[in-house]
């Protein structure tokens, strides 16, 4: 390792740190992003590390991965990570043409002319061995940006724009086809490998970017803003399109334990009526002293659902996955009904039927549902509206679920008409995506409003399965 002193206030920044220094900040950097390792996960990676050869970095990865991640979708993260806490190689230390003949020996990738290195470029995206070294042979030279007196920042960017490896597909795609047909297999086949091989170019730079980045600043103040969080963890307020798309998959179970959670507190609430006649039939068998009692059988208690959920921009992110959520819902309840609202309440059940397409539910709901009026969010006006429109959705079956952050643009809250709808349903809850301490701040009611309706902190399908198992 080259030797470089920790900055004040950094544990395991330094370059110089044990292997056992690596492994607890490694460790440790896992939890910060999000990925669940316990302290037991964490001792059998240890115990891992003296089976293995550790000058073999891929047996090193597969040993940490194989005891410390879980899910596949935790897996980009640690690989991030792991990049950085046991890198390929270090600053100082690395000669691209001490590799063995990785790439071509009579290149100068430090002087090579441009077009001679896309060229070198063209050959790896073909298949050839040595795109690691070659991506950090590009960082050094054209990543490297001043940014003061001993000081430089380091950029994926400008070497992908010097490069500009997605210029040279028609290129590529005509070596390989060579004269065939084009538009068929052999097209689309070779169409991939490029891709991914591109992908795979792009990836080695970002990789060795971080790396330099980590060297100049410590490996923890990257590691915080270079790994996502875990799709279980990602703000609902700030996920994007493609979130959403993965999230409908976390969904559904979560829509079906939820359905189970509401079935079983209603069963183990009420043990049914006293059976009288079996009560004293049994006890004549004890002198008529009713030892053991018996009850009739309940009737198989059928969940009903109503969600009311805020629709409007300043929650468009978890707008859009309650609705997921009323979705999946849809199908686990024998009767579900769904209302958005923004300053006015309109019924969406309709969109929301069995075997709809719930991305064209959610593009019809926003073309064609009246839940808009002034356009602010207005909960007080949008209770009184579906209290006198809809209230005869709440009855004593009806578990009531209410999606929203609270924040009524100082509106007046109809706290009275909240406690009226709560009081007449069955279970009443509340989901609010804002985290608890920024309740109350503005224009928040989440107070007012969770002396009523208990509230939930439900920031991330973690917390929402959280609350799911508190039902329980």
């Amino acid at each position: 390792m080259c030797e470089r002193r920790d900055r004040p206030g950094e544990r395991h920044g330094g370059w110089d740190m044990s292997l056992l220094d690596r492994h607890i900040g490694f460790v440790h950097a896992l939890r910060e992003a999000g990925l669940p390792v316990s302290l037991a996960e964490g001792l059998d990676a240890a115990r891992a590390l003296q089976v293995i050869d550790l000058s073999e970095r891929d047996s090193l990865r597969a040993a940490y991965a194989s005891t410390l991640v879980k899910r596949p979708s935790h897996r980009p993260g640690f690989d991030v990570l792991f990049d950085l806490w046991f890198p390929a190689s270090t600053s100082g230390l690395y000669d691209p043409r001490q590799e063995g003949g990785s790439h071509a020996p009579d290149l100068d990738l430090e002087a090579a002319p441009l077009p001679e290195l896309r060229d070198r470029l063209a050959r790896l995206l073909l298949g050839a061995e040595g795109m690691n070294e070659f991506a950090r042979a590009m960082v050094e030279r054209f990543g490297r940006q001043p940014a003061g007196p001993g000081r430089q920042n380091w950029f994926s960017y400008s070497v992908m724009r010097a490069l500009s490896p997605e210029t040279l597909m028609a290129r590529l795609l005509a070596e390989v086809l060579a004269g065939q047909e084009r538009g068929g297999l052999a097209e689309k086949v070779a169409r991939q490998r490029i891709n991914e091989n591109t992908r795979r170019f792009e990836e080695a730079v970002s990789t060795d970017v971080r790396r330099r980045i980590a060297e100049d600043s410590g490996i923890e103040r990257i590691a915080r803003s270079a790994v996502r969080p875990p799709l279980e963890q990602l703000d609902f307020l700030r996920i994007t399109k493609a979130d959403l798309a993965r999230l409908r998959r976390e969904v559904h179970p979560l829509a079906r334990r939820l359905a189970a959670r509401l079935t079983v507190k209603h069963r183990l609430g009420h043990r049914g009526r006293l059976d009288f006649r079996r009560t004293v039939r049994a006890s004549l068998s004890s002198g008529g002293v009713p030892l053991n009692t018996f009850n009739k059988p309940r009737r198989p208690h059928k969940p009903e659902l109503v969600v009311l959920c805020d629709t409007s921009d300043s929650v468009a992110s978890f707008a859009h996955f309650t609705l997921l959520l009323t979705y999946a819902l849809r199908e686990q309840f024998t009767k579900v009904r769904a209302f958005g609202f923004v300053d006015t309440v309109d019924e969406i059940t309709r969109f929301f039927v069995p075997g709809a397409d719930v991305v064209e539910a959610m593009t019809r709901l926003t073309q064609e549902a009246d839940m808009v009026r002034f356009g602010r969010t207005n909960y007080g006006h949008a209770l009184e509206e579906f209290a006198e429109r809809y209230g005869d959705a709440i009855g004593p079956k009806t578990s009531l679920l209410i999606l929203g952050d609270a924040r009524s643009n100082y509106q007046p809250p109809a706290l009275e008409t909240l406690r009226r709808l709560s009081a007449g349903a069955r279970h009443a809850y509340w989901l609010n995506p804002e985290p608890t301490a920024q309740w109350d701040t503005g224009d928040s009611l989440a107070t007012a409003y969770g002396g009523i309706v208990p509230m939930h902190e439900c920031r991330n399908v973690a917390q929402l399965a959280a609350f799911i198992e508190e039902l329980a």
